[in-house]
């Protein structure tokens, strides 16, 4: 088996500048153009965080059942993740900048809808076609970034800011939420990616050149079709686990989305032109980093969802105050990555992506700690500024280990299926710590009986649960990154531009 090559081993390599950076005008090209792509990355990201903060009052508005409410984020999650894979291929095959223009222009017309609607159903469906546009502009967004970002120093430079964003750009939207829903109002929480997107958009036009998959564009539509329902089930099946693991929900989806998943790996290792390679998947340094993906997507949107709640619910803050409560935790991941950058074509990948998880882990068991009269600076700040150096720790150098030594052809669907692996670990981490918060609280109250204080102190050991179980679930990622991620250099630039091929082992 082959092995993506990503660390300091070989530094003769490593140093050597690709053939497309010896151009002046090209290299500021490709840094203006990581400008748009980081400022597309971060409009998807902020949309997974900064609509919670609105949801409350959205709720009051239009008057959402709470069934509703959970809809607002389910129906998102389900159309984001389960297109990821088909969106890769689309951009492959269609055009990447096509598919990030369409994809933009989409997903600003659908937050427009949204920001508007009148009732339940309209919301529900501008959230819908959010997740659908935006299973085309991320992957898109990506692989643009992989193209002209072929090797070398320049690279490793160009995924630390998007390692960032991904990383930060959560607690980002949740600061955003709180401004726009105190001082303006809750619809502009989804208004607010009109202008974003407009802004990236045009810039788009004159940066961003066309580039697509050559030979063979044909499309797998059952591999399509099967892990669109493989991944829908799993989501769906998930988020009904916090009404309660015995549910017929629970007990037909999740065993039929891994039925589905299994039927799609065999029609892919069938296919003359799959949808996702398994190529891409079975080198042990890419699935690694896949799995490192899904396990720190599922700690980072557990974790903060549960955060801010205990900021809102428990201490009462404002929902200005929550967003900047979290904002130590995108401080900390923003220095780290500028720190990391440049010490990680020396020191390599394994290092931060073997001790990142557990300094992760250790600012999330930190929150566990948190009570009903808690202090923020003493019970709550340490965790957060551990959980931000942990996973600016995996977020940095997680896309390029992921994405190196792919192939142009797969670049949309290798982009696709790491930003899968964030999204799906995120929908199965959110459903799994309700159900598990859930299950604690209902504890406590069996124990304490259901006075006020009884109530907050059930709340707080259902964070307490979460936080828990976030931290062990990160933790995984810690002996996959020693033992799977395990480069030997960072791929430098072939004379077309493309990324040199791993080397076999």
């Amino acid at each position: 088996m082959s092995d993506v090559n990503t660390g300091p081993e070989s530094s003769a390599s490593e140093g050597a500048p690709s053939t497309s950076t010896t151009e002046p005008e090209t290299s500021r090209h490709r840094w203006a153009l990581l400008g748009v792509v980081a400022l597309a990355q971060l409009t998807v990201v902020l949309d997974g965080t900064i609509v919670n903060i609105a949801l409350p009052h959205a709720q009051t508005e239009l008057g959402l059942t709470d069934g509703d409410r959970t809809w607002v984020v389910t129906i998102y999650a389900l159309a984001f993740g389960s297109l990821l894979l088909l969106g890769g291929r689309i951009a492959d095959y269609w055009g990447r900048k096509r598919s990030f223009m369409v994809g933009m222009v989409g997903f600003a017309l659908s937050s427009a809808l949204g920001g508007v609607a009148q009732d339940t159903w309209q919301l529900l469906a501008a959230r819908g076609l959010q997740g659908i546009f935006a299973a085309l502009l991320a992957p898109a967004a990506l692989a643009l970034l992989t193209v002209n970002f072929p090797g070398g120093r320049d690279r490793v430079k160009a995924f630390a800011v998007y390692g960032a964003i991904a990383g930060g750009g959560a607690a980002v939207g949740l600061l955003l939420g709180g401004v726009l829903t105190e001082y303006v109002d809750w619809r502009w929480c989804l208004l607010v990616n009109v202008p974003i997107a407009a802004v990236a958009f045009f810039a788009a036009i004159p940066l961003v050149r066309e580039s697509r998959a050559e030979g063979d564009t044909s499309y797998d539509i059952p591999g399509a079709v099967l892990v669109a329902l493989g991944l829908g089930s799993l989501v769906f099946g998930f988020s009904r686990a916090e009404y309660g693991w015995n549910t017929w929900e629970v007990w037909t989806f999740l065993p039929a989305g891994v039925v589905l998943l299994v039927l799609f790996v065999l029609v892919e290792a069938r296919s003359k032109n799959p949808l996702l390679p398994l190529r891409i998947v079975a080198n042990r340094v890419r699935g690694g980093a896949f799995l490192t993906a899904l396990l720190s997507g599922a700690a980072l949107l557990g974790g903060l969802l549960y955060l801010t709640f205990y900021f809102q619910i428990v201490l009462g803050f404002t929902p200005l105050q929550s967003g900047l409560s979290s904002l130590p935790m995108t401080g900390t991941i923003i220095l780290t990555a500028t720190v990391l950058s440049r010490f990680l074509p020396r020191i390599g990948v394994r290092i931060p992506m073997t001790i990142g998880p557990l300094v992760a882990a250790a600012g999330l068991l930190y929150l566990t700690q948190i009570t009903v009269d808690g202090d923020y600076v003493v019970q709550v700040l340490p965790g957060l500024i551990l959980l931000g150096l942990g996973l600016a720790m995996l977020f940095v150098p997680l896309q390029n280990v992921a994405l190196a030594g792919i192939d142009q052809h797969d670049a949309g669907a290798a982009s696709a299926a790491v930003t899968a692996s964030q999204q799906i670990g995120g929908s199965i981490g959110t459903a799994l710590f309700t159900a598990l918060y859930t299950a604690a609280a209902a504890a406590y109250l069996a124990d304490h009986g259901g006075g006020a204080d009884a109530q907050l102190g059930s709340f707080v050991a259902g964070y307490h649960a979460a936080f828990g179980w976030a931290a062990l679930i990160v933790v995984l990622a810690s002996p996959i990154s020693f033992f799977l991620v395990r480069p030997k250099r960072v791929p430098s630039a072939s004379p077309n531009g493309s990324p040199n091929p791993a080397p076999s082992v």
